[in-house]
């Protein structure tokens, strides 16, 4: 894909494990983002920004005013507008060769099933624990890699599978569909944590599509900003 600004990913290019190959690799690539919130609309926006050549997005919410302390790509004026024709808009202020497909709607587990086969990798950065099981057992039976990512409070975590890998259920076990970090109209978020797993969440995406690095496979990284403290949980 020829971008109509040249030197547009030289920064991408000059990074050793990335390099021209691995832009070309991010162009050719497909990623799909379930939830236009905190983390969702932030890994989009990182995703267009890398050149990712397409990106599926899927949310059915409009903007609440409590949206925009950690929402930071919504405005006062939209309040009350739609989250993902909004975060669309700015998408493609941001860069026009990527291609968007929206889907302003809830992800069930019957359209999952129809959509996610088009996509390389799956991003949830849905607020619920059973929206996460939902994609990890569709992208798992289908084969697709996934990276789910949750916050609350100071606090988030993050983590990858591909085949061969523990899942999201491994690591929660049969309780999964009722643990994990509440959904933020009820848990309290601060902006700069949903900023940092969104960061990872994308960037395990960006990994993925040009063979770069270490995956968060088999690992589950936590972290607390209230305390600065970080671990990663090996399985």
């Amino acid at each position: 894909m020829e971008s109509k600004y040249p030197n547009r990913y030289a920064r991408l290019k000059a990074i050793e494990a990335i390099g021209p190959e691995g832009v070309e690799k991010l162009q050719a690539g497909k990623v799909f983002i379930i939830g236009c919130g905190a983390l969702g609309s932030l890994c989009a926006m990182y995703l267009a920004a890398s050149g990712v050549g397409t990106l599926g997005l899927a949310d059915f919410d409009t903007i609440d005013a409590t949206n925009l302390q950690r929402q930071l790509f919504f405005t006062e004026d939209t309040v009350g507008a739609s989250k993902i024709e909004q975060l669309a808009d700015r998408i493609r202020q941001l860069n026009s060769d990527t291609r968007l497909n929206i889907h302003k709607e809830m992800i069930t587990k019957a359209k999952a099933e129809c959509i996610f086969p088009d996509y390389d990798f799956i991003i949830d950065g849905s607020d619920n624990p059973s929206t996460k099981l939902m994609t990890a057992a569709v992208c798992e039976k289908a084969g697709i890699p996934y990276c789910i990512g949750g916050v609350e409070s100071f606090a988030g975590q993050c983590m990858s599978w591909s085949p061969g890998h523990a899942g999201y259920k491994d690591l929660f076990g049969e309780i999964a569909g009722c643990t994990g970090l509440l959904p933020c109209s009820i848990a309290g978020v601060a902006g700069p944590a949903a900023g940092v797993v969104a960061s990872y969440q994308a960037s395990e995406a960006i990994k993925f599509l040009a063979s770069a690095g270490s995956m968060l496979y088999d690992r589950l990284l936590t972290f607390d900003l209230l305390t600065a403290s970080a671990d990663i949980l090996e399985l």
